[in-house]
């Protein structure tokens, strides 16, 4: 396993981060163990979650993690722990968002669930606009005087969200932001414009959710299933309309002798200000064929192929569309 710092921090975490969305939804708790043990066995130490995972019954996703932790073997010790705060827990107010409030309570709720005494990374799951920044960082600073949060993250945020929010970090001697988890794959390239260039001039590391399209960079999406997350109807509709373009990445990665799925991971792992993508295997056969991406090198005959099969925006703004 390769390891790099996240963002400008000195923590080191694996090229790849398990996602672990499916557990207790498509993954069965005791499959989710197996999952988290190969993991580590494989030198992955970074999971990332959320409170809102687990489907209908949100926190769920948090206890399965939590009931592996305790069954020992220093689990806890060896993982980099990544968490999420903002998505409504209940229809009651105040149970969602980043009010200093729900941030104190939706924290010391993740730590029950995850039955540990702090978070490595406190990620906000989304920019709340109707919150001020400095109420936002006194919950947090209080978090990590408290020995409860380690570093905080942003997720989902614009290019200005995360300047704006480290620049009045910054004000209050706060560490602030170290890392930002976005959509980004071959499919969905909006974030080259202007996060990435953000990432890169603030020390942030790029964290990656979906780096798989949806799935729809996967192997066999071209065949209609009949049944499990593939045969989701918003899956089939995107495949039916990007069906010319998935063709020729399909023949494009035929003579590579590797799936389609670590091919689209090669190429986000290409960029150097990514750290690690997130894979969300629902196996451990998933997991362990995601692992061969770490001896993938694309050549740049191939990153130019992928280019025009999936163009990008060009360049980062401005020059995407001005002089």
């Amino acid at each position: 396993m390769e390891y790099t710092r996240l963002g400008r921090s000195g923590l080191k975490v694996s090229r790849l981060c398990l996602g672990t969305m499916n557990f207790g939804t498509y993954t069965a708790e005791e499959d989710s163990f197996k999952i988290m043990d190969a993991a580590l066995e494989h030198g992955i130490n970074f999971f990332d979650t959320a409170n809102v995972y687990g489907g209908e019954n949100k926190g769920r996703t948090e206890e399965i993690i939590g009931r592996w932790f305790k069954k020992g073997l220093a689990r806890r010790d060896k993982t980099v722990l990544a968490t999420k705060v903002y998505g409504n827990m209940s229809d009651w107010p105040n149970e969602g968002k980043l009010s200093a409030r729900n941030i104190k309570l939706a924290c010391e709720a993740s730590l029950r669930r995850l039955q540990t005494d702090y978070i490595d990374l406190y990620q906000m799951h989304h920019v709340d606009r109707e919150t001020p920044w400095e109420e936002i960082w006194q919950a947090m600073e209080q978090l990590v005087q408290e020995g409860k949060v380690i570093y905080v993250g942003s997720s989902n945020f614009a290019a200005w969200n995360i300047v704006e929010a480290n620049y009045i970090a910054e004000k209050r001697n706060f560490l602030g932001l170290i890392s930002e988890q976005s959509i980004y794959s071959l499919r969905n390239r909006h974030i080259e414009l202007e996060v990435i260039p953000a990432c890169k001039a603030m020390g942030l590391g790029l964290i990656p959710w979906s780096p798989l399209g949806g799935g729809i960079l996967s192997d066999g999406v071209l065949e209609k299933p009949s049944e499990g997350r593939r045969a989701r109807p918003a899956l089939q509709e995107a495949v039916a309309k990007l069906r010319p373009q998935l063709e020729a990445y399909e023949r494009c990665c035929q003579d590579t002798e590797q799936s389609l799925a670590n091919i689209a991971l090669a190429w986000v792992m290409h960029n150097p200000v990514v750290t690690a993508p997130i894979i969300g295997p629902r196996t451990i056969e998933q997991l362990e064929e995601s692992l061969k991406v770490l001896h993938i090198k694309l050549s740049d005959e191939m990153l130019e192929k992928l280019d025009e099969i999936w163009p990008g925006p060009g360049n980062q703004a401005p020059e995407a569309y001005a002089w």
